[in-house]
């Protein structure tokens, strides 16, 4: 346990990161999470018991020095670093011919310079440890719908993904998107309700996830796309 592998998930206090984050620590992984909701990360480290695998860290994903000190801080606290998942993220759900204008800025900088923050953050450590980069996407990430600025920085996340991929992959990194099409989370809080129609679990996606990160040494699980069983697009 004290030199089982080790992994940092940004918004991991509910949700998609939290259903990835108990599923690694069942697995007897070490585990840092970080999200801005303070309150949420202190009620999630007590559902679990507060295990010593657990580090919980207030802070913004899209703030270069709360990215870098969560990562220092998981290097302190548990020697290593082998994966890397950049979750964090939200949609205003609106559009770029009648949307709010106000609330598309941080939802670009959480969506898009998060992730890069994060490889930017930690990419020494993954070189050391030959670990994993594991970016959260969208299947708006993948195909195009009216308007959706949302939709947009996910297309930015596939990019980024396959871009940083043929940087990092002469080091030994890994790197892989999830692309999950629509998801039971509090994603839709801001939406209002759950949309209509069949919805993958949290803890189904999860899966997917801890399935790639497992992957053998030296093989590289670039692009997985997990829809429900009934989305059509």
């Amino acid at each position: 346990m004290t030199d089982s592998p080790a992994a940092l998930i940004t918004g991991g206090g509910s949700g998609i990161g939290a259903a990835v984050a108990r599923r690694l620590l069942d697995a007897g992984r070490r585990v840092t999470v970080t999200g801005r909701g303070e309150e949420r990360l202190h009620a999630f480290a007590e559902e679990l018991g507060r295990p010593d695998s657990l580090l919980t860290i207030p802070g913004d994903a899209s703030d270069y020095e709360h990215v870098a000190g969560a990562v220092e801080a998981t290097l302190k606290e548990f020697g290593r670093l082998d994966t890397v998942v950049a979750n964090a993220g939200f949609a205003t759900h609106d559009t770029v011919a009648d949307g709010d204008p106000a609330g598309w800025p941080e939802m670009v900088l959480t969506n898009v310079l998060g992730p890069a923050l994060l490889i930017r953050a930690s990419i020494e450590a993954l070189k050391e440890s030959k670990g994993r980069i594991v970016l959260i996407g969208s299947v708006a990430g993948h195909v195009f719908t009216p308007g959706n600025i949302y939709g947009a920085t996910k297309w930015a996340v596939t990019g980024l993904a396959e871009n940083t991929r043929r940087q990092v992959t002469e080091h030994g990194v890994g790197v892989t998107l999830i692309s999950p099409g629509r998801v039971e989370t509090p994603f839709w809080d801001a939406y209002g309700s759950l949309p209509p129609g069949h919805l993958l679990t949290a803890d189904q996606l999860a899966e997917s996830i801890v399935w790639a990160m497992r992957q053998p040494s030296g093989v590289d699980v670039n692009t997985v796309v997990v829809r429900p069983v009934g989305q059509p697009v």
